[in-house]
């Protein structure tokens, strides 16, 4: 790795129990240095999420955090133009009272809810407030990039065996897995 930080667009992303229902995603797509970048997001993401209500102590050994390092960023001419499963989608569009919006979903959100494009592309319309019917002319003005992303999961058990782990060898413990684990 050498002395240069490593920086990423990242996105950490919160589930909660067996069923692994999302409970927290935010991130950013300006490259952010990683031990920063991951140290606002898992908290922002925790506890920020206007989706859901603050994450609490009680929740902590029912969690798996992921995080998503972003990547191979292309700006492509049609909405339809990207592989469910292989790309994750960032959609500009200007919504009815003619502000622009965006919304994103990572590559694996489509394949997960057995979305196709149009699916996909409408519930992220949606996603960005866009509240009047969606029709194919509109899908066509739709500024669309895509990009992949590595992910790393860790369930809560997982980060205390990781953390006993380091804390036995080292005498100290660390709070993140090695960064190469990301790469």
């Amino acid at each position: 790795i050498g002395s240069t930080p490593l920086s990423f667009p990242l996105f950490v992303t919160w589930k909660i129990g067996r069923e692994k229902r999302l409970r927290g995603c935010i991130g950013t797509f300006s490259a952010m240095n990683l031990h920063s970048g991951l140290r606002e997001y898992t908290l922002t993401s925790a506890l920020k999420d206007s989706r859901f209500p603050p994450m609490t102590r009680d929740e902590l050994p029912r969690l798996f955090c992921s995080v998503s390092l972003l990547t191979n960023f292309e700006d492509v001419c049609d909405y339809l133009d990207w592989e469910v499963g292989v790309h994750g989608i960032r959609i500009e569009f200007i919504n009815e009272k003619g502000s622009k919006r965006t919304a994103t979903y990572l590559p694996e959100v489509a394949k997960e809810q057995g979305w196709d494009h149009i699916q996909t592309i409408d519930s992220l319309l949606r996603k960005g407030g866009y509240k009047v019917p969606i029709t194919n002319d509109f899908r066509k003005t739709i500024k669309l990039t895509r990009y992949r992303s590595e992910k790393m999961t860790l369930s809560y058990t997982e980060y205390l065996a990781h953390r006993q782990h380091h804390h036995f060898q080292n005498g100290i413990g660390h709070s993140l897995p090695p960064y190469n684990h990301y790469s």
